[in-house]
């Protein structure tokens, strides 16, 4: 039988159109298929239309080894996925008495009479395998179509979680090489896409024609890049063997500007190197809001060097609570080099922490002037180590110039503390 190497996933539901839910499930189908080499080709996300969900299944299994389709499994009109991949892979469905009997007993332990409508719930394509659900009422699915195999799975992360890890890897794990897909990320600040790719593009050759080959992928993510460098092996440490020498020769390429060589997020990076050091952080944030503060305390045991922080938004704040000069802020404005020094100085004097941060700026959409356009943030960093202040002209909406300005205080830090250059 021809082993698995490629996949797509099908995320269903109309929901996941809409701007208020996002799909989670096809991140960690996609690790689990990725740790089992297989490729993940294609996602869909494909609303509660027959004929649509019909035409992407097709579609899918005219490309690929593999179809994950999840969600769509429940027990109301809406809930095609069944009936549709019946449909399309020609199969009869019938009801299973043992899951309708498994169902009946879930609703009966809850001192509740099970709904006539959730036999749909038992009905299963010919040749199908029934994949137990211990945390809900929709089984999963595995279905072979020649050389082909089609998994359903329900939509609720905690029923697709256990499905997945348990039966659905086990039964993938006979139908694979043996080999996985092993990446390593190489984390960049200060460069464009554009600029790293200028910077590594010449070594693409030689680690394609390796052995593994390596293939390349950059991301842009909010101002940050992503080097992903991805090798197909038997083992980590034969895929390692190649992709860390590739790391090494991405690194020199690009220098200073590399924040990471294993993924990790800026926060961490930073967080690491306080820690290092004993240090405890202050910060003083006008335009960011608290965001650099809050994406340092996303890392569990930031309270080892996290201290405390002023949100000073307003410009009385700035002199109440970080004894900032009202005439500083008359001659200069509040986004400005002077201002931002005193802000640093002052959260790192009142909170006794070694190191002083401070960001001011004009996120946008208005506020700004010709002098000072939107998008104008002034950084500035006061440590043992010594001072620096910086004056940034970043681009994008609001959302994404505060998340650069908290990223890019953040990276002075790292740069201050390892001791690279800061342009």
């Amino acid at each position: 039988m021809q082993a698995l190497s490629s996949a797509e996933i099908i995320a269903v539901g109309s929901e996941l159109l809409t701007p208020t839910r996002i799909d989670t499930n096809s991140l960690a189908i996609t690790d689990t298929l990725n740790q089992l080499g297989i490729e993940v080709r294609a996602k869909t996300i494909v609303g509660d239309r027959r004929a649509d969900l019909a035409a992407v299944v097709r579609g899918a299994l005219a490309r690929v080894d593999l179809v994950v389709l999840c969600g769509g499994l429940g027990p109301t009109d809406d809930d095609l996925t069944r009936e549709v991949v019946a449909d399309v892979l020609e199969r009869p469905l019938r009801e299973d008495a043992v899951i309708t009997e498994a169902i009946r007993a879930r609703f009966r332990r809850r001192n509740l009479t099970m709904p006539d409508i959730n036999r749909r719930q038992a009905m299963v394509p010919g040749g199908g395998v029934v994949l137990a659900n211990v945390n809900g009422t929709a089984p999963g699915l595995w279905i072979e179509h020649g050389d082909q195999v089609v998994v359903l799975l329900p939509g609720p992360p905690r029923e697709l979680g256990p499905m997945l890890e348990g039966e659905v890897r086990q039964r993938l794990s006979a139908r694979v090489s043996g080999e996985g897909l092993f990446t390593r990320v190489v984390r960049i600040f200060g460069r464009s896409e554009s600029h790293t790719e200028e910077a590594v593009q010449p070594f693409y050759q030689p680690w394609a024609a390796g052995a593994p080959a390596i293939e390349v992928t950059i991301l842009a993510a909010r101002g940050a890049i992503d080097l992903h460098l991805t090798a197909r092996a038997h083992s980590q440490a034969e895929a390692f063997a190649v992709l860390d020498p590739a790391v090494r020769q991405a690194v020199a390429a690009l220098g200073d500007d590399v924040y990471s060589e294993s993924g990790h997020a800026i926060e961490q990076v930073t967080g690491t190197l306080l820690r290092a050091r004993g240090w405890h952080l202050a910060a003083a944030e006008s335009c960011t809001g608290g965001l650099l503060l809050s994406r340092l305390t996303d890392v569990p045991g930031s309270s080892d060097y996290v201290a405390c922080g002023i949100v000073s938004y307003s410009n009385q704040s700035k002199l109440d609570l970080l004894g900032v000069d009202a005439e500083m802020i008359e001659a200069h404005g509040a986004v400005s080099e002077p201002v931002a020094r005193a802000m640093a100085a002052g959260i790192r004097n009142r909170s006794g922490a070694e190191v002083g941060i401070a960001i001011t700026g004009i996120a946008g959409p208005g506020g700004g002037t010709e002098a000072k356009p939107v998008g104008t943030v002034v950084i500035a960093l006061e440590t043992p180590a010594g001072a620096l202040v910086r004056t940034r002209q970043l681009t994008g909406g609001r959302d994404l110039i505060r998340a650069m300005a908290a990223h890019g205080a953040l990276d002075m830090l790292r740069r201050l503390l390892t001791g690279r250059q800061v342009p």
